[in-house]
């Protein structure tokens, strides 16, 4: 583990104060550290999105009509669920 040194304000101070005395938390430290693993996580599943946009826009017009994409999404949705 590497230690850290963060200046907050006092309203953010009173706030991570309050999540810790919740009983959610054990201290300051596990409540930053799971601040920045969500940060992680929502940045991964934008990058994710990106790609996937990226790719849809590459791969051209589709011949296929709406009602027969829409209703393979079905097919895969009732697969997935």
């Amino acid at each position: 583990m590497q230690r850290k040194t963060i200046t907050v304000t006092e309203q953010q101070n009173s706030w991570i104060k309050s999540q810790v005395e919740s009983g959610n938390y054990g201290n300051d430290s596990e409540y930053l550290r799971e601040l920045i693993r969500h940060d992680q996580e929502y940045k991964n599943k934008v990058e994710l999105i990106r790609s996937a946009l990226i790719a849809g826009e590459q791969s051209g017009i589709s011949e296929r009509s709406m009602t027969d994409i829409l209703n393979d999404a079905k097919k895969r949705h009732r697969v997935n669920v």
